[in-house]
């Protein structure tokens, strides 16, 4: 039968539980659970509100899925992961203090420029090796600094998201190192928090409890609490630290060897980069405003987070809102139909970074732009596959230049992996073999990580060979 654990990946879209059995050299998954993922925007009428996770509907749908999972099935570890960034506070109880808030909201609007006012962007950069971007935790945590955040104020304890899911089942605070990084308040050298970024924002370390590092033996947070437990058949099961940021257990998933390739997660974010031993902290990588954030196996994930697939999802949504309902393979279809356009757009424009009417949106950075705007469904998707392709290109690029090398191979993970058209159009623009799946990356990775943790699996190296042994990927060569 094998040795079976338990995933629990969220995506910014969806979440779902899986079941993964390690027998015979390879990883075979089952779903056990599905459900959506959606933010919340209370108080709408004051300045446009606050968008929140639910994160307490979350946590009941996670429960139903691990119940459904470990119903006669001998389970051996069950490890969390989510997007990066977003937490919670927790008092001196250990009570919730409020539902977490959404990267994609207005309150970190401004933030960047104050803090950079406290403490430069090329120290912030130095000390840290991350992507300077808006939704970042340090400009979440600014906000809430400058305006004298009651909640800051009471809380004992910060837990990023996967963190707070696996706090809830085995009752321990720790944060694990690959979502930490994902801060901006992580020293990239030391692996630790940086108390002169902390302090350049009014915050106290104190609120942050241990780092622990995934897929080690010391990794096991500890055991699903008996309360938990009796609700979901799970009582005694170890919760194991796994790469927690959804992107760190998508690249130790990929069933790559050798130092010649690249990685891209593809998905509500594409995040593009080259796996290092060490961050790369010079002025190039500043230059470029890539981001060096924790690996599993004590890698640096080298990358550049680019908005991805969010642009399509917020055009199916209005499309779904005015009447029409298209499914994925619809659109990609319908694109696949449509006439490559000159048209580029800037998917990195802060006007696509919010929830919103993207058509519109599409249209007006066209016209502001000067471009041609998109005619129709079909046009559109098309014009932001080819925009993500043309993005890809220019980062390959912005790599090789950091680390000196030159890359042959282009591994898509994730998934957005099953979209044919923006694969051939990543190898066109790329000029690298483009090599596509596994889709199930995260949960595979996730997984990975918890056989290591527990000494199934001795390396991440021996992790992807039984991963490459399991999937085989669909190759596209440059056109």
């Amino acid at each position: 039968m094998g040795t079976q654990y338990l995933a629990v990946d969220l995506g910014a879209e969806s979440g779902r539980v899986m079941l993964g059995t390690l027998a015979g050299g390879k990883i075979t998954l089952a779903e056990a659970h599905r459900f959506p993922n959606v933010s919340v925007r209370i108080n709408a009428c004051r300045g446009g509100g606050t968008l929140h996770w639910d994160v307490l509907r979350l946590w009941h749908e996670i429960q139903s899925g691990i119940a459904k999972a470990t119903a006669n099935q001998g389970i051996s570890g069950i490890g969390i992961d989510t997007w990066g960034v977003d937490f919670g506070l927790l008092d001196e109880r250990g009570d919730l203090l409020g539902n977490p808030v959404c990267y994609r909201d207005n309150r970190t609007d401004g933030m960047v420029q104050k803090v950079f006012a406290k403490l430069s962007q090329a120290e912030i950069y130095g000390i840290t090796g991350i992507q300077t971007m808006q939704l970042n935790t340090l400009f979440q945590l600014a906000s809430l600094s400058l305006n004298n955040s009651p909640q800051l104020k009471a809380a004992k304890t910060l837990l990023f998201m996967p963190d707070l899911i696996a706090y809830w089942l085995c009752g321990a605070a720790t944060n694990e190192y690959t979502i930490a990084s994902t801060s901006q308040m992580l020293d990239a050298r030391s692996r630790t928090w940086s108390k002169q970024v902390l302090d350049a924002i009014g915050v106290s370390p104190s609120i942050f409890p241990p780092l622990v590092q995934p897929g080690t033996k010391d990794s096991i947070r500890g055991m699903v609490q008996e309360e938990v437990g009796r609700q979901i058949h799970a009582t005694g099961i170890p919760v194991i630290a796994v790469g927690s940021h959804d992107t760190a257990s998508a690249v130790a998933a990929v069933p790559a060897t050798g130092d010649d390739w690249l990685y891209l997660s593809s998905g509500t974010w594409s995040l593009l980069g080259a796996e290092l031993d060490q961050p790369a902290l010079s002025g190039k990588a500043a230059g470029y405003n890539v981001t060096n954030e924790g690996g599993v196996g004590g890698k640096i994930r080298l990358l550049k987070n680019i908005a991805g697939l969010w642009l399509l999802q917020e055009c199916k949504r209005e499309w779904e809102r005015q009447g029409t309902v298209y499914d994925y393979a619809t659109l990609a279809k319908l694109a696949e139909e449509s006439p490559a356009s000159k048209t580029i757009l800037d998917v990195d424009d802060a006007t696509f970074g919010t929830p919103g009417n993207m058509p519109n949106k599409i249209v007006e950075h066209c016209t502001r732009t000067g471009q041609q705007p998109p005619s129709g469904v079909g046009q559109t998707v098309r014009v932001i596959l080819q925009s993500l392709a043309a993005t890809y290109a220019k980062v390959v690029k912005q790599l090789e230049d950091i680390t000196g090398k030159k890359y042959k191979r282009l591994h898509i993970v994730g998934g957005g992996s099953q979209n044919n058209l923006l694969n051939q159009l990543a190898a066109n623009a790329t000029g690298l073999t483009v090599l596509a799946g596994p889709v199930e990356a995260t949960a595979l990775g996730n997984i990975m990580a918890q056989a290591i943790a527990t000494g199934e699996i001795k390396s991440l190296a021996e992790g992807r060979a039984i991963i490459a042994n399991s999937t085989t990927p669909k190759v596209f060569e440059p056109k």
